[in-house]
């Protein structure tokens, strides 16, 4: 009797240690999840503070016109100009000519890929998109270079073919696969319930997917929208070589352009003092652009989710 009590209180024991390494486990891997989401908010912070500081300096502290730099056409660190409203218009303007091309292919595209396409098909061409986004930007700039400018350059007759069109039909290719990819999981988390009752009350396949599948699924529609936007104006290696990166306002599709982060890119290596916070004061209108539109589609996604 005796040894079994002391066996049973030894069970007791050893259940009692394996519980407490489950607490202790526990805690340490809360804590480690705390530290990694403090991490990544404090970079985010960091970030937009370093940016915002060094980019407002010049408007609080050396007396410089935000509205003259928001509006001056005239971009001359040299003479200590410093106006980007030419980089404003050309960003904004590629950004929707991108929207206009890359939103309609790349949620057709999906919608072939999610209803339309078979099976053997689908598991083609998902992949291929996949492929699609893992190819680095640099190499979509040099494919426009070698391929779109100078076909741009023979069809429309212009000395070069680096201009704003260019820098739109890159933008639109580089969206695809984001577009797709996004589009396609959110039409397929509709549910077939859905798909099912708009056939057996004897619509189509085509009336069923433009009238039930996809303004059921516009809410993952609109976020891939949101990010394809992120996407055209974050980039620069391929706008770079296919933009011309002439600093003026553009008043065609084939004129020459400078967006606002391949303005940042040409000149941050060599720049110091004024220009190089003007530079930074770029880099927070383009940040403002961005969250702007990203609250606003965010909004608009909620409310078409709800």
């Amino acid at each position: 009797m005796l040894a079994k009590a002391q066996s049973a209180e030894a069970e007791i024991k050893d259940i009692s240690n394996r519980n407490k390494n489950k607490y202790v486990m526990e805690k340490v891997s809360k804590n480690i999840f705390f530290i990694s989401s403090l991490i990544a908010v404090l970079s985010l912070l960091l970030i937009i503070g370093f940016v915002f500081y060094k980019g407002l300096t010049p408007f609080i502290f050396k007396g410089y016109s935000f509205v003259d730099f928001f509006t001056g056409t005239d971009w001359l660190p040299g003479s200590d100009k410093f106006g980007i409203a030419p980089m404003v218009v050309a960003s904004i303007i590629a950004t929707i000519g991108a929207l206009i091309i890359g939103v309609p292919v790349g949620i057709l595209t999906a919608v072939f890929i999610a209803e339309v396409a078979p099976k053997r098909l689908a598991k083609i061409i998902s992949p291929a998109v996949e492929l699609l986004a893992g190819i680095p930007s640099v190499l979509y700039g040099i494919f426009g270079l070698a391929v779109i400018v100078p076909n741009i350059q023979n069809i429309f007759n212009l000395p070069k073919g680096q201009s704003l069109l260019a820098v739109i039909i890159v933008l639109s290719i580089m969206m695809l696969p984001t577009i797709i990819s996004v589009s396609e999981t959110a039409i397929r988390a509709v549910p077939k319930a859905y798909k099912e009752g708009s056939l057996a009350l004897g619509a189509s396949k085509i009336e069923t997917i433009f009238k039930v599948i996809l303004p059921a699924a516009k809410s993952g529609i609109l976020a891939a929208v949101v990010l394809g936007i992120g996407r055209a104006l974050g980039e620069t290696m391929a706008v770079i070589l296919v933009a011309g990166n002439s600093p003026v306002m553009p008043s065609s599709l084939m004129d020459s352009v400078r967006p606002l982060t391949t303005n940042i890119a040409l000149e941050m290596g060599y720049a110091f003092g004024t220009h190089q916070e003007m530079l930074f004061a770029t880099g927070v209108v383009l940040f403002t652009f961005i969250l702007i539109l990203n609250l606003v589609l965010n909004k608009l996604s909620n409310k078409a989710g709800n």
